[in-house]
């Protein structure tokens, strides 16, 4: 492979600024005063905090430089598996900084903040209508706080029938979090193991499902990048116990426009808009986690909630006596919520176009690799695909050592070791966002990396070489990790 993303380039050491300052250098000239200096109190000025001397120049490149040992999703394809990595379209990030939607304080009064609360519920009506759900709130910060949400939901739900629960069955293919969440809300969680085609199976749902249990957490499509074929079926087993059944939406990027949520028998769905709905992903936040439901759970609802009054005006409703109460501060992160509106408006019917496309680009990752690398479940899948180190074990090479060398090609690695259901594996999603020309160049660097691991095996276990910082001791940070920050 000639043609690679990588390359060894210029890469800048850069000091911390208290090394690279001097006494006396300013980046800003002050004007001439005109009044005599006068003396702080002692008792008040004290020695005063430890800033740099440091000149315009210093401070610009300080900045670039160590934005430059950065990778993005606005770098190079981030095929993170499970986490949907897409290219945020950048007039999103206009319509949410409009001096009207960012300069607008959360204790406005309904009267002046007419726009911000139409364009909260035009956001839940769109996420209602494209889940197939009946009432949404907006409140979550994040897809785990739009768990948490849903499980107190659950709880509440049962709680008003008089009949409190406390079990929830979660597939060995949900994602990671959902068992913190059920625990959160008081319940044990009861482990469902998935079939020989990666699935959930409606017997052993059937034998797990009984009068104690709240309902079944189902991640759809699962982390195997797999549709639960059997929805329907595990939905009607759970609802004839008096169970309800929670949807982790956080990979609805796959069947958005496609897959009607309730019909499939869904009660709660959370979404997470950063994976389908395009607002900014990581960097611990700020975020947001919608909860979508039936008709049937909506008065359990975070408050206060968006409505329109009949005199058309739009206010906040907090006249629900059933709710799980308010889940954030304020009103939820707004600036996301103004980006995810935004991406759906651009969007609007093509949003089905864009998880037709994730699926296309997945599934042909699968059959381009499969082969070179082993594939545990040869079968459709949905927006990710499922890979193992099996077909390198033999060289004594692991799914870490070509993550590692993956680097060198120029591309973020890949999700590995996750899901736990699979030995080493090596979970790829390239997202819709990525051309035939970028996949192929992805696909291209990871045949290399394997024919690597038959003939020249040292090139991955000494990987990374080229960029900044080289590769870790995985033991020694895992035995005695540095807490301290």
């Amino acid at each position: 492979m000639n043609d690679t993303v990588g390359t060894n380039g210029l890469i800048f050491n850069e000091p911390l600024l208290w090394e690279k300052g001097a006494p006396g250098r300013t980046g800003f000239s002050m004007p001439r005063r005109d009044v005599e200096p006068a003396a702080l109190d002692e008792t008040l000025a004290g020695d005063g905090p430890d800033f740099p001397d440091l000149s315009e120049v210093d401070v610009v490149r300080h900045y670039v430089r160590l934005s430059q040992w950065n990778f993005s999703v606005d770098s190079g394809m981030y095929p993170l598996g499970s986490c949907t990595m897409k290219y945020n379209p950048k007039t999103n990030e206009r319509q949410a900084s409009l001096p009207g939607f960012a300069g607008a304080h959360p204790l406005l009064p309904e009267e002046l903040a007419q726009g911000a609360l139409q364009l909260m519920f035009e956001l839940q009506e769109y996420l209602a209508r494209i889940t197939g759900m009946d009432a949404v709130s907006l409140q979550p910060a994040a897809g785990a706080h739009g768990e948490l949400t849903g499980m107190l939901i659950l709880h509440a739900h049962h709680a008003k029938q008089g009949r409190p629960r406390s079990k929830i069955l979660i597939p060995d293919t949900a994602h990671g979090t959902n068992p913190a969440s059920a625990s959160l809300c008081g319940f044990h969680s009861v482990a469902i193991r998935s079939n020989e085609k990666g699935v959930l199976d409606p017997a052993v749902v059937a034998e797990a499902m009984d009068e104690d249990t709240a309902g079944i957490m189902v991640t759809n499509p699962n982390t195997l990048g797999l549709f639960e074929e059997n929805i329907r079926e595990v939905a009607e087993i759970v609802h004839g116990k008096g169970g309800l059944v929670y949807a982790d939406g956080a990979n609805m990027n796959a069947v958005m426009g496609v897959v009607n949520m309730a019909d499939s028998g869904v009660d709660v769905l959370h979404l997470n808009l950063h994976k389908t709905f395009s607002t900014p992903h990581g960097g611990g936040g700020p975020g947001a986690g919608p909860v979508c439901v039936t008709r049937e759970l909506e008065p359990y609802l975070p408050i206060p909630r968006v409505a329109l009054g009949e005199d058309g005006r739009y206010r906040f409703s907090e006249d629900h006596p059933d709710s799980v109460g308010k889940m954030h501060a304020f009103h939820g992160n707004f600036g996301i919520l103004v980006r995810a509106y935004s991406y759906i408006r651009s969007m609007g019917g093509h949003l089905k176009k864009a998880s037709q496309l994730a699926v296309l680009n997945a599934n042909y990752i699968k059959e381009k690799l499969k082969g070179t690398y082993h594939l545990p479940y040869d079968r459709p899948c949905m927006h990710e695909c499922v890979f193992t180190d099996k077909n390198q074990q033999a060289h004594k090479i692991s799914t870490l050592d070509i993550a590692k060398r993956l680097m060198e090609y120029g591309f973020h690695p890949p999700t590995i070791y996750f899901p736990l259901v699979v030995h080493g594996a090596i979970m790829i999603e390239p997202t819709e966002t990525e051309c035939k020309a970028d996949v192929d160049r992805f696909v291209e660097a990871m045949k290399a990396i394997a024919e690597e691991a038959r003939t020249q095996p040292d090139l991955l276990t000494e990987a990374p070489r080229i960029p900044k910082v080289r590769r870790l001791d995985e033991v020694t940070a895992a035995r005695k990790p540095c807490l301290s920050g």
